[in-house]
Order: C-alpha cells, then sequence, then structure tokens
C-alpha cells in the first residue's frame, strides 16, 4: 500500500516559519538590497530541484491559458521560473510590510464600493482573499488610519510564534489566528471579536488539514477541491462577505476590495448546495483575478491532485 500524499500543511507552515524568522533577520542584518541575491539563490535551487512544484505551476499555466483562451500564457521553463521568481519578489515584500517600509501611500485602493468606509462600523465583516498576489499587505489595510483590528484565520500551528515575529515588527493591529476546526469555542470567540468591531480574513483558496470540509467546483475548467470553511463561518456568524486581492502590477500593489454578499444564508437540508454555491462564485472570481496577475497565484502543490498533465 502506497504512503498517503503528503498535505501541504505538513512542510510548509513550520517552513514558512523558520523562514521569516530568517529573512527578518537577515533584512534586519543586511537589508533589502544585500538580501535580495541570497533569496533568490534559495529560489533557484527550489526550482531546479522542486520537481513538485514545477510541475504544479506548469499545470496551472497551463490550465488558465486553456480556460482563457490566451496562448501566450501557456507555460514555458521561462514562465515557470518567472513564478518562482515572482514568489521571491513577493517574499522580499512581505519583509517590507513587516518593516514598516511599504506605506498606505504606495498602496492603490480599488474599492468602488466604498467598504473601507465600513472598516469602522459597529459590527465586524469577513474577507476571502487568496494566495494570489500578497496577502500580507493586509496588514496595511487594517492600519490605514481607521485602526481596525484585522484578524488572519490561518491553519498554522506556529500562529503564537507568528504574532511575536508581526509584534516585534510593529504590526500593532493584525492577529494570526489558528482555525483547525470550527469548535463552539472557537465560534464565540470569532462572534466577539465581530461584535467588537474587528475584521476577519481568511483565505479561500487552501484546503486545509485531513478531516476539514471542502468542496469540488469548477477552476480554471476543471474540479478543484475548495474549502467549506468561509462559507460555513458566514453562514454561522451571519456577517457580510466580502473579496480582497492584492496584485502587484508595474511595481505597485492594488488592494481590490469587492462585495460578495451580505449573507451565506443556508439550513441544514440544504447546506452542501448553498456552500458549493458560493464556493463555484469564488472561483469564478479567482480565475478572473488570476487573469489580471497571472503569474502570481502562489500554490506550489497539485491542487487538482491529478497527474496527466505535463512535466516541466
Amino acid at each position: 500500500m502506497s504512503e498517503p500524499q503528503q498535505h501541504w500543511a505538513d512542510n510548509k507552515e513550520r517552513g514558512s516559519f523558520r523562514l521569516m524568522k530568517l529573512t527578518a533577520f537577515g533584512v534586519k542584518l543586511l537589508g533589502r538590497r544585500l538580501l535580495s541575491p541570497v533569496l533568490y539563490a534559495i529560489v533557484l535551487y527550489f526550482f531546479l530541484f522542486g520537481g513538485r512544484a514545477r510541475r504544479s505551476i506548469w499545470q496551472y499555466q497551463q490550465r488558465l491559458a486553456d480556460w482563457s483562451g490566451q496562448s501566450d500564457l501557456r507555460p514555458t521553463r521561462r514562465r515557470v521560473f518567472g513564478q518562482f521568481m515572482a514568489f521571491a519578489d513577493a517574499l522580499l515584500d512581505k519583509l517590507d510590510v513587516w518593516n514598516g517600509r511599504l506605506k498606505i501611500e504606495d498602496i492603490e485602493i480599488i474599492d468602488p464600493a466604498l467598504l473601507r468606509n465600513q472598516l469602522r462600523g459597529e459590527r465586524g465583516q469577513m474577507l476571502v482573499g487568496a494566495h494570489l498576489g500578497n496577502l500580507e499587505v493586509c496588514r496595511a489595510l487594517a492600519e490605514l488610519g481607521e485602526q481596525v483590528t484585522m484578524n488572519v484565520l490561518v491553519h498554522t500551528k506556529h500562529a503564537e510564534h507568528f504574532n511575536r515575529l508581526l509584534g516585534e515588527a510593529g504590526a500593532s493591529h493584525l492577529r494570526l489566528i489558528q482555525v483547525s476546526e470550527l469548535n463552539p469555542a472557537v465560534m464565540l470567540q470569532l462572534n466577539q471579536r465581530l461584535e467588537n468591531g474587528e475584521w476577519l480574513a481568511i483565505a479561500g483558496d487552501r484546503v486545509p488539514l485531513q478531516g476539514a470540509r471542502n468542496v469540488e467546483v469548477d477552476f480554471l475548467g476543471h474540479p478543484a477541491a475548495f474549502p467549506q470553511g468561509p462559507w460555513l463561518l458566514a453562514g454561522l456568524l451571519k456577517c457580510p462577505v466580502n473579496l480582497m486581492f492584492c496584485l502587484k502590477h508595474e511595481g505597485r500593489y492594488r488592494v481590490i476590495l469587492e462585495p460578495f454578499t451580505d449573507a451565506v444564508l443556508w439550513r441544514r437540508s440544504d447546506r452542501e448546495q448553498v456552500i458549493a454555491h458560493w464556493a463555484t462564485r469564488y472561483a469564478e472570481r479567482l480565475g478572473h483575478y488570476c487573469l489580471e496577475a497571472p503569474q502570481q497565484w502562489f500554490n506550489f502543490y497539485p491542487f487538482w491532485k491529478t497527474d496527466d498533465d505535463a512535466s516541466a
């Protein structure tokens, strides 16, 4: 019997924490300019020896090209390597965020529905993002001058360590909360934070640890597993849901705020269908924004979990 495929969180979250500590120390010691070649060398190493990640990006680029009908997006070794390099660039930008070098003046806010004006409402709302672009810039959103606390729901066991490092870097209005399961204690805590006017942020494109619920919907023309968590939470907490994407364009970040739904309403009898509906809608919007920044979707594992695609 073959061993079960290792889940992305089994090794990535520990690595992310160690990399964050290392890079945070490195930027203090060397500065971004001197650290850049080191980080790019590390990325080149993972590109050359990370066959699984390389094949996963190849598959993503192929499906994005087929789904959109844009042949110029078809994968090549150069384009796949370009996505690895975009990830390295995003890591360096995260350092600037953590160290306060990326200011709100450096970020373009695209907010046609004026959601920013609701950040100081009596009750908080939910933001669903993605591993597209740079989620760390949500710190800037939390500190736009409104002094709103942003609670980022994560699946990492190192949330407390991340919080300590973020606090040392000055991120006073950003808090990471581990949500391995939606038990009554977690739900009570999250509801209280909403009542206090705090906002919740969660990624909608990363299936959590085994045992958690997911739903299979169409993404870029093929069925893929998406987490049920954001839509279960929205229904239980009875809060509005908005989408948030942060994309880099010509060297400048754009934070895009988009209303999604005033409420996710489900009953026990139709919960699966309702959640599938909203997950499908979310996957459609994610595909739309992937086209705006095709090399900034950073999921370096087999998202569709098939092996029928060409390898890089």
